[in-house]
């Protein structure tokens, strides 16, 4: 279009050119040929051509126009339906990119709700798993979960102490690289590969950590898929370290009580045989039978009552009055009864004793009755001629009153210093010098440091004394 165009223009413009180029040029008496004369030729052509090439271009143009005017005005030609199957196609084209566009709608919706399902499943998998992840994290007990490789999944706090890892590096180890006992890892492999489904075993099984032996009560069980195949072992580790000592502990009070009780009860039952049996003749020796009897009897009344104030005060049955005290007060009365044994046996009393208005919370019977077990065995092991001392002191900038009860009696070893509040201990080097049940002192530190939450305290040093005292808080 835009060379016809051209044509159309440059046609007559060239004609016209070349005439004025001709009529200026002309020189009636000069028949020479001048430049402006060849421009004016030239334009002249180029004018001419241009108009012969736009005539043909119309001429082709109106044919080509009748042709068709012909055969649209001849009916159906082969031109409509030229027309017509290409609307055909066409509309056959539009029709299939609809179906398309329909279908990938349709699977875009699908994927979309099929995606929003998994991400459903998945949050509800992982807040599920979380929740595992707590419940097993708070157990006491050692737990460590294994698949189907012996890799570990899970372990807790409990399990990392017990066993000696770090549980986040052992996520996805070989348990035997994570726990450093050959003799679990193989008790997790058996569980794993036994065929029984959902296997569960109950082991003892001990533990040496930081040169101490742990005893566990060790639980495998082997968790097992729909198939049947094994999806790992689940092992909880008990600490029943605590339970044996206090079971052995149990067995050996008993023990110790029955020996106890025993020995005053044989004595009082002796003494009543030869009393029937007329043994005693005299009224003398009848007196000193009656004596010993009295004293054995009196012996076992204190032991019993013992046992049973350590019983009440350890389960927590005992009811407890506190007051504001004055442990002066407390250590002058119990001063005033052990005096006269001191007396006796040629001990002399020191009193350093702080000003009474010191006061304490406590209970007053117990605290009386823990001093005074404390000044009584300071009496009864140390020899004629020693000295027993009784010090309050007061701290207060700690708001601490404290007391001490000095001897200079026979002491004891420093192997035995450790045992002395246990239950029915004696010192084998001193069993000699005074009689004893061995429940005094485990009675004292009961009454100290589990009802009014002191601190007793002792040093020794055998052949020259013992220090016994206790510390509680002023109010």
């Amino acid at each position: 279009m835009a060379i016809k165009r051209w044509f159309e223009w440059i046609a007559p413009l060239g004609v016209m050119g070349g005439l004025a180029c001709l009529i200026a040029d002309m020189d009636p008496s000069m028949y020479s040929i001048s430049p402006t004369t060849v421009s004016g030729f030239a334009l002249l052509v180029v004018g001419c051509c241009s108009g012969l090439v736009h005539f043909v271009s119309l001429r082709r143009s109106v044919k080509a126009l009748s042709r068709q005017s012909n055969e649209l005005a001849a009916g159906p030609s082969e031109a409509r339906q030229r027309l017509v199957s290409t609307d055909d196609v066409l509309g056959e084209l539009v029709t299939s990119f609809n179906d398309a566009l329909g279908s990938a709608e349709r699977h875009t919706k699908d994927a979309l709700s099929a995606t929003k399902e998994l991400q459903i499943q998945l949050k509800v998998a992982t807040s599920q798993r979380r929740q595992a992840e707590a419940i097993i994290h708070s157990i006491d007990d050692a737990v460590l979960v294994t698949d189907r490789f012996d890799e570990v999944l899970l372990a807790n706090d409990s399990a990392s102490r017990a066993l000696g890892f770090d549980k986040v590096e052992a996520q996805r180890r070989p348990v035997d690289r994570v726990v450093n006992d050959p003799q679990l890892v193989g008790m997790i492999r058996d569980v794993r590969l036994g065929k029984a489904a959902n296997e569960r075993r109950v082991i003892e099984h001990r533990v040496r950590r930081n040169g101490q032996d742990r005893i566990y009560r060790v639980t495998l069980s082997n968790i097992r898929d729909s198939q049947g195949e094994s999806g790992g072992v689940v092992s909880v580790l008990h600490d029943s370290t605590r339970e044996i000592e206090i079971a052995r502990m149990k067995n050996d009070f008993v023990s110790s009580v029955s020996h106890e009780l025993r020995t005053p009860l044989a004595s009082i039952r002796a003494y009543v045989e030869m009393l029937i049996d007329g043994e005693a003749s005299d009224e003398k020796t009848k007196r000193e039978f009656h004596d010993i009897i009295m004293a054995e009897s009196v012996r076992l009344g204190r032991l019993i009552d013992n046992i049973l104030n350590i019983s009440r005060i350890e389960s927590g049955l005992l009811e407890i009055k506190r007051i504001p005290l004055s442990l002066t007060v407390i250590c002058k009365e119990a001063l005033d009864v052990i005096s006269s044994q001191a007396k006796l046996r040629n001990i002399k009393i020191e009193e350093q004793l702080e000003p009474a208005f010191y006061q304490t919370l406590a209970d007053k019977d117990m605290l009386y009755q823990a001093v005074l077990n404390l000044l009584s065995n300071a009496v009864k092991y140390t020899p004629s001629g020693g000295t027993v001392t009784l010090r309050t002191m007061v701290d207060e900038s700690a708001k601490k009153v404290a007391v001490r009860i000095i001897d200079t009696g026979v002491g004891i070893p420093a192997k035995d210093l450790p045992f002395v509040f246990d239950k029915f201990f004696r010192v084998e080097a001193n069993k000699n010098v005074a009689k004893g049940t061995g429940l005094g002192l485990s009675l004292v530190k009961n009454i100290i440091e589990t009802v009014h939450k002191g601190t007793m305290v002792v040093t020794s040093e055998q052949g020259k004394g013992s220090s016994f005292g206790f510390e509680l808080d002023l109010c």
